[in-house]
């Protein structure tokens, strides 16, 4: 069997005086693999996705990101790991909202070299890159490129959003309730343009949502809730 992108083992994490919040056995991501991942509010879904960035450090276990193990790396370790690696597409996109769509876009590549040399590989700059996938993700309109991201309308921020995460082609790109201001059309569309930037990109995609609805869509489909043995009705 493959390497897998991802793979938890015996991973245990409590906030200080607490009880565990999270106790799964096992989880794996495959190279290449869409999977959703149903975490509604309350069930520790922040908490994973922030162990899985190397935000936080697991209490017990391992969580092995392209055979890495997140653990064993020190804060700012994990943090250029982190970003040389793993795209993230935020509930509420977090944009910086006087920063220009483009320069938004671009964030990731002035943090990353790895990811700014593959931006250069791939279209020969980094912007060109952003113009690409922008355009790609239905932003194709150059006067839109200099306006600052808060005049911008939901959907424009969503699909500026997901630009952001997939430029210089990171092999993780997280999906937090991304389409949770969409309606049921428009959530569809989006995560199908997606999917074809993922695969354009030969990126993983681990989306998190509550809308079971959308899990057909996906190469697999889990709840945390099921994967958690810890599983109790507290804040994620």
């Amino acid at each position: 069997m493959s390497q897998p992108l991802i793979e938890l083992r015996d991973l245990l994490f409590a906030w200080p005086g607490q009880a565990p919040l999270l106790d799964i056995p096992a989880l794996r991501l495959e190279a290449g693999e869409a999977l959703f991942l149903k975490g509604p509010s309350g069930s520790g879904k922040t908490t994973l996705l922030g162990l899985l960035g190397g935000v936080n450090r697991p209490g017990q276990g391992s969580i092995q990101l392209l055979g890495q193990d997140l653990a064993s790396l020190r804060q700012g370790a994990r943090d250029r790991f982190r970003v040389d690696h793993t795209g993230y597409i935020f509930q509420q996109f977090n944009l910086l909202p006087f920063l220009s769509v483009r320069e938004n876009v671009e964030l990731p590549c002035r943090f990353s070299k790895s990811r700014a040399a593959r931006a250069c590989q791939r279209h020969g700059g980094i912007d060109q890159a952003a113009v690409h996938l922008l355009a790609h993700l239905g932003l194709d309109d150059p006067a839109l490129l200099a306006r600052r991201a808060d005049s911008l309308s939901i959907g424009q921020q969503q699909r500026v959003a997901a630009a952001r995460a997939l430029i210089g082609q990171p092999e993780l790109v997280i999906a937090d309730e991304p389409t949770s201001a969409l309606d049921a059309d428009n959530r569809e569309a989006f995560i199908r343009l997606l999917f074809d930037e993922c695969r354009a990109a030969g990126a993983s995609l681990l989306f998190v949502s509550h809308d079971q609805s959308l899990a057909p869509l996906f190469d697999r489909h889990l709840s945390l809730a099921e994967l958690n043995r810890a599983a109790t009705p507290r804040e994620a």
